[in-house]
């Protein structure tokens, strides 16, 4: 199993930016695909962005393509999310989730295919 801890969260302005960090317990983070959701207050959660497990291939879902970059440092079983050039759109609760663990180091799951979450950090954009 993998723990996992969010943060950075935040106010911030429209047009700003804040990096989110997902701390992962553990001592196999490097097995473990890595994705970000989100969900608004009254709507369905949405799948943001993931990185295989290896770092070599991302998602990034359209509506934050050029805007959010995933990342994760292995050494430091965390995954990170850039968020720039915020829009009050992109308010919601923000969680980190991995997948149960996958030999294939390319391999980056559906939305579906994520079974640990982390407790969610709240980013909130005025306009």
């Amino acid at each position: 199993q993998v723990q996992l801890v969010e943060s950075g969260g935040g106010l911030v302005q429209a047009g700003g930016s804040l990096r989110l960090s997902c701390a992962a317990s553990g001592r196999t983070f490097s097995s473990y695909a890595m994705g970000w959701f989100r969900q608004a207050p009254g709507k369905e959660r949405e799948f943001v962005a993931a990185m295989s497990r290896g770092g070599g291939n991302t998602y990034h879902t359209d509506s934050v393509k050029g805007r959010f970059t995933i990342s994760r440092d292995n050494a430091k079983n965390t995954v990170y999310l850039q968020m720039n050039s915020l829009k009050p759109e992109d308010t919601a609760v923000y969680y980190c989730a991995a997948d149960r663990g996958t030999a294939f180091i390319n391999y980056v799951p559906p939305s579906s295919g994520y079974v640990y979450w982390g407790q969610g950090t709240q980013v909130t954009v005025s306009s």
